[in-house]
């Protein structure tokens, strides 16, 4: 979700409202920024992890990042309004073109575009389905899925009744799960009937964002817009659990491994969770980024966590109250935070 400099501020304003967890000091420690740099803003970054590569949206094009050496590795372009870019099984990449209606195919190993497809309205979030290998984009303004094959066939259109958010798929039990953020709700799909089977309320959730699943226990973690962080049981839609996090949440991510869930917000925190228990959930850590970093990447290998950031000027003084700032030209970077800074 690609959200204006305006409403970054704002999030700001309303996170400062918010009584913060009293967890500043935690697992999670500043490793090193990295340099990206270019024009434009960006929206979602993904995770190759056969690659042992990120793949950050920015502009008109996806920035892919060698993981193993902390370095730029390559881009694709033309992919106007990108929100983000996913790997497939099949050796290929699909982007989301917001602006264009189209997702773009591509060759991972060239990153040579092989061929654009027609979308809904709008496509944002964009993920990989791995039980029928196919690539799902959630389009904001078509409040549509459409369902792409591994040869770049749109093979179903499903309606969802609402502006799609974050996606998840947990592929033992068929199923694909999004945030519906205008209707409050989670909506499930069955992946191989391509059809909603299910809408879950996110009470007292609202406006859902990010989203991130724990497949050993079948628990959802949803970023909410309130200012939550909501864990629901997958297999029935009930809310078990809550904690509270930041402004301006975008995105939210779960490691396996350690337990911890995270929720990335514009106010410039990180909330760290732990599922202690299927039932219970524990901020471990509120930690410190920077204003605008509100989306990220977790690699489960490493436990490292990736934000996107960039520098701002402020607006002259004697500005209106909601007047933005002003990114500046290339400031555009790698936020890295590892467990004990490693």
């Amino acid at each position: 979700m690609r959200m204006r400099i305006g409403a970054l501020l704002a999030a700001a304003v309303i996170g400062a409202l918010v009584v913060a967890p009293k967890a500043a000091d935690g697992p999670y420690q500043f490793i090193k920024d990295v340099e990206i740099g270019g024009e434009g803003g960006w929206d979602y970054l993904n995770l190759d992890a056969a690659g042992k590569r990120l793949l950050i949206s920015h502009g008109t094009k996806v920035v892919v990042f060698d993981l193993t050496k902390d370095a730029l590795a390559g881009e694709i372009t033309d992919t106007p309004g990108v929100h983000g870019a996913v790997i497939a099984s099949d050796g290929h990449i699909f982007s989301s073109n917001g602006r264009e209606n189209k997702a773009s195919m591509v060759d991972a190993k060239t990153l040579q575009t092989i061929k654009k497809i027609d979308t809904g309205g709008n496509p944002d979030y964009i993920m990989y389905e791995p039980k029928m290998k196919e690539v799902y984009t959630f389009n904001g303004t078509g409040k549509s899925a459409s369902v792409i094959d591994a040869s770049g066939r749109v093979v179903a259109t499903i309606p969802l009744g609402g502006k799609p958010e974050a996606g998840v798929s947990d592929p033992a039990a068929g199923r694909v799960y999004v945030n519906n953020e205008t209707g409050n709700e989670i909506v499930v799909i069955d992946v191989a009937k391509h059809e909603v089977v299910a809408k879950w309320p996110i009470a007292p959730g609202e406006s859902a964002a990010g989203l991130a699943i724990d497949l050993r226990t079948h628990r959802l973690f949803i970023g909410a817009h309130n200012n939550k962080m909501l864990m629901m049981d997958s297999t029935s839609g009930k809310i078990v659990a809550d904690v509270p996090i930041g402004g301006g949440v975008d995105a939210t991510w779960f490691d396996p491994g350690t337990g911890y869930a995270f929720s990335s917000c514009s106010t410039g925190t990180v909330t760290v969770a732990h599922e202690d228990a299927p039932d219970k959930l524990t901020v471990v850590q509120t930690l410190q980024t920077a204003t605008g970093a509100r989306t990220m990447a977790l690699d489960p290998a490493t436990h490292r966590i990736y934000l996107a950031a960039a520098k701002y000027t402020p607006p002259p003084a004697g500005s209106p109250v909601n007047a933005r700032p002003t990114m500046v030209p290339g400031s555009m970077h790698l936020k890295i935070y590892g467990i004990n800074g490693k």
